[in-house]
């Protein structure tokens, strides 16, 4: 018998950081680091490399344990959490792992229904049907569920970590490099998938990402991690026009323009018809 989940704050924001330091030995990651994610929003979290994005990732959902500040999910305080709020918080969200993550020695169904198994009490039948389901949602074809993930393609592989981490049907989802290592046609089309699940669902999501097409394509807000904090929060639009070095070198170098301008040829042609 699965233990039964306490109620959690449904007014509060699925992710709320407060004044967070993060440190590895003498090197610290993170200092004074403030980030509240709103209910319902793409938030794309970029930063260079070193910036603590994967750091500050591992701290929200527990596995990397803070220096100093809180992180509250849906209002709780994970530092605090009871084994019953634990419960309640994991039901609630999802992860996609940066690699994927998947058990290689399970099927890609029995990935999926292994959190259904562990968190409900559904029987074996019942979470091998809720799998398939969910493999369908992640635009697996029929016949991938009994494939091992050594079998699978990058492309695969990311909707098979999606399809797991909406086993639950959560309200928040974690994305780590979602498109890293797809090439762009497979990148784009797992763009369009989350922002249509994200729609479809009312889902939350966190992505870190490095993917300037993916921020254009998708994101609500886009978070900056620079100088140990967020330095800015806005919509990539707006963040073009912030004045701090990094942000103009990722937003407003070559890449981030030819980005930038692909979108609005995408916007135009559309609009044109």
């Amino acid at each position: 018998m699965t233990q039964a989940a306490d109620p959690l704050d449904e007014s509060a924001p699925p992710i709320e950081v407060k004044n967070l330091f993060s440190q590895y030995g003498d090197h610290v990651i993170h200092k004074d680091l403030n980030l509240t994610v709103r209910r319902g929003d793409v938030l794309g979290v970029v930063g260079g490399s070193g910036a603590g994005k994967s750091v500050l990732l591992n701290t929200i959902i527990g596995l990397k344990r803070p220096e100093g500040g809180t992180v509250r999910i849906f209002g709780t305080d994970i530092q605090h959490a009871s084994r019953r709020k634990w419960t309640a918080i994991e039901r609630r969200w999802g992860v996609l792992f940066q690699q994927g993550a998947l058990w290689s020695n399970l099927t890609v169904k029995e990935n999926v229904a292994a959190p259904l198994l562990e968190h409900t009490d559904m029987d074996a039948n019942e979470a091998d049907q809720l799998a398939d389901l969910k493999i369908a949602l992640a635009g697996l074809p029929a016949g991938a569920g009994a494939l091992k993930p050594s079998e699978l393609s990058g492309g695969m592989i990311k909707r098979a970590s999606l399809a797991r981490a909406l086993a639950l049907d959560p309200e928040l989802l974690f994305l780590d490099e979602p498109t890293s290592g797809l090439d762009p046609i497979s990148a784009a089309a797992f763009d369009e998938l989350i922002r249509d699940l994200a729609d479809s669902l009312d889902l939350t999501v966190f992505m870190i990402t490095h993917d300037l097409d993916s921020l254009y394509a998708i994101t609500d807000q886009v978070a900056v991690l620079a100088d140990k904090h967020v330095v800015a929060m806005a919509p990539v639009r707006e963040l073009e026009h912030f004045d701090h070095p990094w942000i103009r070198e990722y937003f407003l170098g070559p890449r981030g323009r030819a980005s930038a301008d692909s979108r609005e040829s995408v916007a135009s042609a559309a609009g044109g018809h």
